[in-house]
């Protein structure tokens, strides 16, 4: 198998899965723009090792089980499940890459996949038969961990696993919760100025400025309050760069509930071809 690029999902909300909406017509084609992976490793903003007392984990279970991680939502969307399989193998190759890197991390034999992971999986791989883990990010540790968190995990894309991050380009609930947008209602100045700040440094490889968005980009703490959510970003990016060069492509870009940015990103030398 040729090696696979790295992605960048923006997820959303939980109600992508149910919801017709510009960026799940997207996702819905996006598996057939690649080979079938192996296995996929997610990297989600809602398995954060930062409320595990700091241990990094790595699910292990050969039968993940679906986490319903919300509330206030449908019962359809409760009923959902995302019955893929684990891969208990790739997990251990996980810990032992990371490990090699001087990055501790322990496989978890009973936690399951939480919506940053099965929700976009259920749109992109419908019939849940490719094997998946989930990896942590830390919110307590650094953007250039995370970077190096993701350079650590590359040999994987030789191997058959396609490696997600999957978080939000923009994540500000508090502003969607105080006005409570439609679904198609656009995005304002501070959301739009935002995600095109990040595409233009993307596209001039400047990644220690993408790394930095929060603190550099304009209304960048508007869009990022906390930073769970752009985390797996930079997972993506460190996974598929090559050398200093992401080869980064925006695959997508829409907005869903206004502050919602749903971008999607590929980055590898054959995220050219995506």
């Amino acid at each position: 198998m040729r090696r696979l690029p790295s992605w960048f999902l923006s997820h959303g909300s939980p109600m992508m899965a149910l919801e017709p909406s510009p960026a799940r017509d997207f996702l819905a084609g996006l598996g057939n723009s690649l080979p079938r992976p192996r296995a996929i490793l997610v990297v989600s903003a809602h398995h954060d090792a930062a409320y595990q007392n700091g241990r990094a984990t790595v699910t292990a279970s050969p039968a993940p089980p679906t986490i319903h991680d919300f509330g206030g939502f449908p019962e359809e969307l409760f009923a959902m499940r995302y019955p893929a399989p684990g891969d208990p193998a790739l997990a251990q190759r996980v810990v032992d890459l990371l490990a090699a890197h001087g990055l501790a991390v322990a496989a978890d034999p009973e936690r399951g996949l939480d919506h940053g992971a099965w929700v976009p999986l259920s749109v992109i791989y419908p019939d849940a038969d490719i094997p998946v883990v989930q990896l942590s990010i830390a919110s307590n540790a650094s953007p250039e961990w995370h970077y190096a968190l993701g350079q650590a995990l590359a040999p994987l894309r030789d191997e058959g696993v396609l490696v997600i991050g999957s978080g939000s380009i923009t994540h500000n609930l508090r502003a969607f919760f105080t006005t409570r947008p439609a679904i198609g209602a656009p995005a304002p100045a501070w959301v739009s100025d935002f995600t095109a700040w990040v595409a233009g440094r993307m596209e001039a490889n400047a990644i220690d400025d993408v790394l930095h968005a929060v603190e550099r980009a304009p209304h960048g703490k508007d869009n990022h309050p906390t930073p769970d959510h752009i985390l797996p970003l930079f997972v993506a990016m460190g996974a598929g760069a090559h050398g200093d060069n992401l080869h980064a492509k925006r695959l997508h870009a829409s907005t869903t509930y206004a502050f919602l940015a749903m971008d999607v990103y590929a980055f590898g030398e054959e995220s050219v071809a995506v």
